[in-house]
């Protein structure tokens, strides 16, 4: 099945290798339908939006089925859920998609679709980590 990766699975991040014995098709974008937040500064998490969507790179995978249930689920977070989304083509994929109603109360969330990619935001957290500048906490 083919697989959107955007967080912390993806190529150089810490959870890549929970998905070996799948393949890298390269670096894809979303459709403009979503929001894109960050938890607890963790990982991040695609919210399909009626308006004010937006693009949101990532990857996409070739990834067997035993992969992704063996491998990539046990270790995604309590607040996303595996569904489909819509690629800028309109090829129509699976990814994990972000459940408000998991999120805790006071847990940090951040919208970062304007970033749009979660390498984006850590290299913001990177470039302004000496100025005390973040960006602010958000409701869903």
């Amino acid at each position: 099945m083919k697989m959107f990766l955007n967080g912390t699975a993806m190529s150089g991040q810490k959870d890549h290798g929970c998905h070996a014995g799948s393949t890298l098709l390269g670096p894809a974008r979303t459709a403009a339908k979503y929001r894109f937040f960050v938890l607890r500064d963790e990982f991040p998490g695609l919210l399909p939006v009626d308006r004010g969507g937006r693009m949101i790179t990532g990857e996409l995978y070739d990834m067997p089925d035993k992969v992704l249930r063996e491998g990539l689920l046990p270790g995604e977070p309590r607040e996303l859920e595996l569904g489909e989304i819509e690629l800028e083509d309109g090829e129509i994929v699976n990814a994990m998609i972000l459940k408000p109603e998991r999120i805790s109360a006071g847990d940090k969330v951040v919208d970062i679709a304007e970033i749009g990619s979660f390498r984006g935001y850590q290299a913001f957290l990177r470039a302004n980590a000496s100025k005390g500048s973040v960006l602010g906490r958000t409701d869903l």
